[in-house]
């Protein structure tokens, strides 16, 4: 299974915002040179992430995005399903009634085995990435941050990171 670039581009873009400070905001330009990628492709996850209630938009010259819910509130599969959609990965198109020489209905009567085993992969899919929030990416990153990592994202929020009133 293949997700789209927008997966990876939320799941850090919602990472970066849990390091703002109370009533901090960033911009979409901002995150998204941060990150080295297009900002109106950034913009169409970030407002999927918005509209998924993950995130709060801050209208005006002075707004931005910043968490609409805690870190611990936010799990991998919330911001998968705000990119991607929830329709599962694998659609069956029952392909196996299809084709010459056609069979009859009864053939058919039980769930294709194939659809069968891709839900169920689905499924389990779905359980790892809900075990897992952006406070446990956080707290993850600094088992293994000497200090750069964390200091390049200060040194960045400390330039771009706009106050507003919460």
């Amino acid at each position: 299974m293949r997700l789209g670039e927008g997966v990876e581009q939320a799941i850090h873009s919602v990472a970066m915002l849990s390091g703002l400070s109370e009533g901090g905001v960033l911009s979409a330009a901002a995150i998204a040179e941060f990150h080295g990628v297009s900002t109106s492709y950034l913009l169409k996850h970030l407002q999927a992430l918005s509209g998924a209630g993950i995130l709060d938009t801050v209208p005006g010259p002075k707004g931005g995005y910043r968490l609409a819910r805690k870190p611990a509130e936010i799990t991998l599969l919330d911001i998968v399903l705000a990119v991607e959609g929830p329709a599962p990965a694998f659609r069956c198109g029952e392909i196996r009634q299809r084709g010459p020489n056609p069979l009859p209905s009864r053939y058919f009567a039980k769930p294709c085995g194939i659809n069968a085993v891709m839900l169920k992969a689905e499924q389990a899919y779905r359980a790892e990435l809900a075990k897992t929030t952006i406070a446990d990416l956080g707290r993850a990153l600094a088992e293994v941050d000497d200090g750069g990592i964390a200091a390049r994202g200060c040194a960045f929020l400390e330039i771009h990171e706009r106050k507003t009133a919460r």
